[in-house]
């Protein structure tokens, strides 16, 4: 009896609490703000993109950057060029030495009189509040925090909050978007931090971002005004006690760190060089669509509510579309009954279906490798070609200094040979129905062509490992060294990466991952 009271009385109190937080985040979120029109009178991105807008009305431009440092570049290239606006949306942003260089970077754009508008998911930047608070203070950054816990200090508080908040706090904007004077944006798997941009000592990431310009800038402008006025995402100014935001102590600490020997030689990696749009960044290169769109989930999915809008069954249908062939790249792939059977039907049809996701070996999430596992053997005996990403980094790939491991991170799909989409879209259960996604679906042969070289590449057997059945067991082949192997367990991967991996792939969990 006792225990059905305090069972009671939690919910009531969890209600309680959800509902006053719910009024008084209504009540915080402050004025409405809008991405700025665009100029034809002389900025540095308008000189160099007008004109090509003014060539393919009605098109989006596309270049796609598998090179991290070279997505670096792009970043850095366009906060010193921004000259009215800069709308930025991450998952998280590091406090290392490429956060902090384009931290810096907001800043000496903010001083110009460039608008910024930050807007961080809340559940990865516990301790960073100062610094938000410290860019907050200058009268031309603005930033809010998604789906925010109140508890800013006291760590105890704040697992209470999530504990008492679970079916919301697990709901996460896991979004990555860069947009610049209303010109050009970024957008892909890329967050903010060192082994996003070969900039790490341990691991570093493979992923892919695309550039883009013309009407999928106007779409990811559209989508940032929605998110940034959403009811979930709030000033970090009203989240914090702190009345007294050090800009000043920031500002000269980063201008220290990015001015050492360190710093200096990644930009010069990166060829961040000041210099006209059309020379620093690819406009050049730039391939134009007349199909091309940004899409994302709304940022109501945070409560999870507007179902009908969730893009899950948008990738759902362009997988299900598939007629000649199907790739897909996901570092957390867990495909779920019915994707797996989806798949296992396409294949019976003759669509040859490549996926490629990380290894045991590579993964940074060994939870999601072990709900994964329990498709592997369905999907090999369905015709479903597997490979996973070995954990050694690619040879020619230049790295700052020199990590010692490789992990995928890129989401990417190309169906019959001229459909892509690249964004931040896993192929596992967070992403169709947890947490906000975001990214570009194309129709593009030029691009699709270029997509797919980076995955075969991608999936040789010097990269990768191919999966297949032998006999009803599972077994790896791979190159290295120029010679041939054959593994007949996880290939390269610890008793302590394998004995975790093997225990969630027994539990319930699957939904969560």
């Amino acid at each position: 009896m006792l225990t059905g009271l305090l069972i009671v009385a939690a919910l009531i109190a969890s209600v309680g609490f959800v509902y006053f937080y719910g009024n008084s985040a209504q009540r915080r979120r402050g004025p409405n703000s809008y991405a700025l029109p665009q100029s034809d009178g002389g900025g540095a991105l308008d000189r160099a993109l007008a004109p090509q807008e003014a060539a393919h009305p009605g098109e989006t431009g596309l270049h796609i950057m598998p090179d991290n440092m070279e997505a670096f570049a792009a970043r850095w290239q366009t906060l010193k060029l921004a000259g009215r606006s800069l709308d930025l949306q991450y998952y998280y942003w590091k406090g290392d030495l490429t956060g902090r260089l384009l931290c810096l970077g907001l800043i000496e754009a903010a001083d110009r009189g460039v608008r910024v508008r930050l807007l961080l998911d809340d559940i990865n930047n516990y301790g960073f509040d100062k610094t938000y608070l410290a860019l907050d203070s200058h009268p031309n950054i603005h930033v809010r925090l998604f789906n925010p816990s109140r508890s800013r200090e006291d760590p105890f508080r704040r697992g209470i909050e999530l504990i008492v908040k679970y079916f919301t706090a697990t709901r996460r904007m896991h979004n990555k978007c860069w947009i610049a004077d209303g010109r050009i944006a970024i957008a892909g798997g890329r967050n903010i931090g060192d082994e996003y941009f070969d900039a790490s000592e341990t691991a570093n990431f493979q992923d892919i971002d695309v550039l883009a310009a013309g009407k999928a800038v106007k779409d990811a402008e559209a989508i940032f005004d929605r998110y940034w006025n959403s009811e979930a995402a709030l000033p970090i100014r009203q989240l914090h006690r702190i009345r007294k935001p050090k800009l000043g102590k920031l500002r000269l600490k980063l201008m220290a760190d990015c001015r050492s020997d360190r710093a200096a030689r990644f930009l010069a990696m990166a060829k961040c060089t000041p210099g006209e749009a059309s020379l620093v960044l690819p406009i050049s290169r730039f391939h134009w669509s007349a199909e091309a769109k940004m899409i994302a989930d709304p940022p109501e999915k945070a409560s999870g509510e507007a179902r009908s809008e969730w893009m899950g069954e948008r990738i759902i249908e362009l997988i299900k579309s598939a007629r000649t062939s199907l790739a897909i790249v996901s570092p957390y792939f867990i495909p779920g009954q019915t994707g797996a059977r989806t798949m296992a039907g396409l294949a019976a049809d003759g669509v040859n279906i490549r996926v490629l996701t990380n290894s045991l070996a590579a993964t940074d999430v060994i939870a999601v490798h072990g709900a994964y596992a329990r498709y592997r053997e369905l999907l090999v005996k369905s015709s479903v070609k597997l490979f996973e990403l070995k954990p050694e980094p690619r040879r020619h790939r230049a790295s700052l200094f020199g990590s010692t491991t490789a992990s995928l991170h890129t989401k990417a799909l190309m169906v019959d040979g001229g459909v892509g989409f690249i964004g931040s879209f896993n192929l596992d259960p967070r992403s169709r129905s947890i947490n906000t996604e975001m990214g570009i679906l194309f129709r593009c042969p030029v691009l699709a062509r270029q997509l797919r070289a980076i995955f075969e590449s991608q999936i040789s057997p010097e990269i990768s490992y191919r999966v297949s059945e032998s006999g009803g067991n599972l077994q790896w082949a791979d190159v290295r060294d120029g010679k041939s192997r054959t593994h007949t367990s996880e290939p390269d991967a610890p008793l302590r990466r394998i004995i975790p991996a093997t225990i969630i792939a027994w539990l319930p969990i699957e939904s969560q991952l």
